[in-house]
């Protein structure tokens, strides 16, 4: 879904504005403040400003790795998937699980929990997604809302409304760089979507599937004319879109609380990164992640607790306006 973009001219005069009063304000801080206050606010802060930016970097890697998932379905679909947020507590919950019962470790449960995943969205995909593939945009998101409410009222049946969590031996490991301290599990869910995301990339540009998968993104009719089975890899698709909710899911629990309700935040925050990177663009959701993990890292550290997810709607925003196919999207008429 794209936004009607504005005239040329309007656009233009809009983005002089901002810019005009953006260098307004900014000589006029530093003309009220002065070089020497400026040094001193940066040495006052700079050890929560370079905690913020590490902390913001690594949890930028797991949204990046949660919101490629929803690009994926976006961008082969043509669906805005309101359920994944709640697809990723899904996998928490099964690491949770996996990790109470069983004693797995959770980044080693990855390898039950991702093929899960995998299999539940294609089964939704089949049974439901599919009977609405070509109904108007406003029943679409009205299904995939209602089905995010059916799967929390689920999980609050079956787990209840106390907060769940994984504790092990390295859950609150640490290491100092100089001052600066980085959580080891942090790191741990880092490397992990990093490497994860880039698999995916991997198999969407260096494998006949990834090439099918491309296909029926830019032309469904195309595709099917030269023998790929649509109907096969769209809901392999969103099966792979779930799978990456979910390992991003998992790869938190460590240093994560789990609610019922925990995936309306998500959602929110995978949306707003996907449409920062652009709407079906999977590069532009691993850029897009990290951007908005560190935004949100500084804007927790500098704004009031109850402000913390300001600067995130700022940014998206500020995006809508003046960039709506996002920062690597090439755009499209609505």
């Amino acid at each position: 879904m794209y936004l009607t973009r504005w005239p040329s001219s309007t656009r233009h005069i809009v983005k002089a504005t901002a810019v005009a009063i953006g260098l307004l304000m900014l000589l006029g801080l530093l003309g009220a403040t002065g070089r020497d206050a400026m040094s001193d606010w940066y040495r006052t802060h700079a050890l929560v400003l370079r905690q913020s930016l590490i902390s913001g970097l690594l949890i930028g890697g797991v949204y990046s790795l949660a919101a490629l998932g929803l690009t994926l379905i976006f961008g082969v679909l043509g669906i805005l998937n309101f359920a994944h947020g709640t697809l990723m507590v899904l996998g928490m919950y099964l690491a949770y699980l996996l990790f109470a019962h069983l004693h797995i470790d959770p980044y080693l449960s990855l390898v039950l929990t991702i093929p899960a995943l995998l299999l539940v969205g294609a089964v939704i995909q089949l049974v439901v997604i599919n009977r609405i593939m070509t109904a108007p945009a406003h029943n679409q998101l009205v299904l995939t809302l209602g089905l995010a409410l059916l799967l929390e009222n689920l999980f609050l049946a079956a787990f209840g409304a106390e907060p769940r969590a994984i504790r092990s031996s390295y859950t609150s490991a640490n290491l100092f760089v100089g001052d600066t301290l980085i959580s080891l599990p942090r790191v741990y869910a880092f490397v992990i979507a990093l490497l994860l995301g880039g698999l995916i990339y991997i198999v969407l540009t260096r494998t006949d599937f990834g090439k099918a998968i491309r296909a029926v993104a830019q032309d469904r009719e195309g595709a099917a004319l030269v023998g790929i089975d649509v109907a096969s890899v769209q809901m392999m698709t969103f099966g792979l879109g779930a799978a990456a909710a979910g390992a991003a899911g998992t790869v938190i629990m460590p240093f994560f609380t789990v609610t019922p309700t925990t995936g309306a935040t998500f959602n929110i925050t995978a949306f707003v990164v996907v449409v920062l990177g652009g709407m079906g663009n999977v590069p532009g959701a691993m850029l897009g992640g990290i951007l908005i993990g560190l935004v949100e890292a500084l804007s927790a550290a500098f704004l009031p607790g109850s402000a913390k997810q300001l600067g995130v709607f700022v940014v998206f925003i500020l995006i809508l306006l003046f960039r709506p196919s996002g920062l690597l999207g090439k755009g499209r008429n609505a």
